[in-house]
């Protein structure tokens, strides 16, 4: 209980001491709204005809959504490490969830690279930068890079911590300390102060709004189920309950939406909307994308993604530019006229094409994991093999064409997206300099990264 009074006492005295702070109230307000394991076609405006997300539909049509939109890891403390730090995972050394060693020892061939679970607080980071440049920070739900993110220049914490899953969406909550509010699900309560957040703080803020949700317990919203329960499935979206939990999840955004209105400060608030990995496979799938979380096929890295700045970003645009989510810290930085003194950032930004004066950007994306991670389904999972959602390797998408490739065995899978998004053709051979060439521009990628390569065979593995 104590270490609840402490959090909230932080959380008003910040509000009441940093207001007289913010000087500059042209600088635009910044939101991040990054969803916890929301799959690509989770949501309406990506196609989905099960899960109900009016709020987030119309959120998305007054902005520009991008159709291949990634994230930089295919699991979630890697990927919010690159969101935060603007980095490649081999630039801040986090490639998964605590152990690198996942699965069973005898089905590893490899020593995997170990992991790093505590972002060092030597990067500067989004809040640390907006900070420093007049900004009032706040994280609001799921932290995971950290025990605390208060310590990573964030003015105000709800609920972050180095949990990357509550025990409970209903109280208590256990490993997710919040002081008892106006509701009891968990998602309810954390939009709940970070509307209290928005309505009292001073402008400029930056709001890095980060739901537990969707993620497991799949625990439902009650008065919902009976809804999904008698809706037919779609597209192999069929779970009422974890349905429930995504309206819900759509309603809070709706809410903090109608406040930012109500405040008359939506017109002066630059908005991203994403999710940290692909959808929990077998929970919810991502046809006709393969895989689901923790698979670097598409369904494991493939977000929803888009970005909503009124007078910026023209309503109603769609962009296919390939981006990931280490785009978004050099976008506020130059939407928010902040000078990138001196700061070394892997993503771009992305306010030409977000403006309207360029609809082609050419680079090539990079994934590195040389990790396991066990499958959690073994069955129909869609994944390379039976055993295990990632196995130690690399991948490259430039253009329409990915490639992937392995380290155990130096296998190399080559697919031309814009025929084959589902991932099913492995037309390397058929296509040896493409191939070639990007199998180069990866080990230069290695080289450029310092990016660790497990090569150390391991005793224990079973032939």
């Amino acid at each position: 209980m104590r270490r609840i009074q402490i959090i909230c006492a932080v959380f008003f005295v910040t509000i009441s001491s940093l207001n007289a702070q913010s000087k500059d109230k042209t600088k635009p307000n910044i939101l991040i709204i990054n969803i916890d394991d929301m799959g690509w076609k989770d949501v309406g405006f990506m196609g989905s005809e099960y899960y109900e997300t009016p709020n987030i539909d119309a959120l998305s049509k007054q902005g520009m959504v991008f159709t291949n939109g990634y994230a930089a890891s295919a699991n979630c403390a890697p990927s919010r490490a690159c969101l935060m730090t603007g980095l490649w995972t081999p630039r801040h050394g986090i490639y998964t969830v605590n152990s690198s060693e996942r699965g069973k020892s005898q089905d590893r061939k490899l020593i995997p690279t170990p992991n790093t679970t505590i972002l060092a607080p030597t990067h500067e980071i989004i809040p640390k930068v907006l900070k420093s440049n007049g900004y009032i920070t706040c994280h609001a739900g799921k932290w995971h890079l950290s025990h605390n993110p208060l310590e990573y220049s964030f003015d105000v914490n709800i609920g972050g911590s180095h949990a990357g899953a509550p025990q409970s969406y209903y109280p208590p909550y256990k490993n997710v300390k919040l002081e008892k509010g106006d509701s009891d699900y968990l998602t309810d309560l954390v939009m709940e102060n970070a509307i209290k957040f928005v309505d009292t703080i001073a402008q400029p803020f930056f709001l890095y709004y980060s739901p537990y949700a969707v993620h497991k317990p799949i625990m439902p919203v009650k008065s919902l189920l009976d809804k999904y329960k008698n809706k037919p499935g779609s597209n192999g979206q069929d779970n009422p309950e974890y349905a429930t939990m995504v309206e819900n999840l759509d309603r809070n955004i709706g809410l903090l939406v109608k406040k930012l209105k109500e405040k008359n400060i939506f017109d002066n608030t630059l908005i991203v909307f994403t999710s940290d990995n692909g959808g929990l496979y077998g929970i919810t799938q991502q046809k006709p994308l393969r895989a689901g979380k923790g698979s670097y096929y598409e369904g494991g890295i493939r977000e929803p993604f888009f970005f909503v700045f009124s007078d910026k970003i023209k309503p109603n645009t769609q962009s296919e530019v390939p981006i990931t989510n280490l785009d978004i810290f050099p976008t506020i930085l130059e939407f928010s006229r902040v000078k990138n003194s001196g700061l070394i950032l892997d993503g771009n930004s992305l306010s030409a094409v977000l403006e309207g004066k360029t609809e082609s950007f050419e680079r090539a994306l990079f994934w590195h994991f040389p990790i396991y991670l066990e499958a959690y389904n073994q069955k129909d999972n869609e994944n390379r093999d039976p055993l295990f959602r990632t196995r130690p390797g690399s991948v490259i998408r430039q253009g329409q064409w990915k490639l992937h490739y392995y380290f155990e065995d130096n296998e190399i899978e080559l697919y031309n997206l814009s025929e084959d998004i589902g991932e099913k053709n492995n037309v390397a051979k058929e296509n040896p300099e493409k191939r070639d060439e990007l199998l180069g521009l990866l080990k230069n990628w290695w080289k450029q990264t310092n990016a660790p390569i497990p090569t150390v065979s391991n005793p224990k593995y079973a032939n």
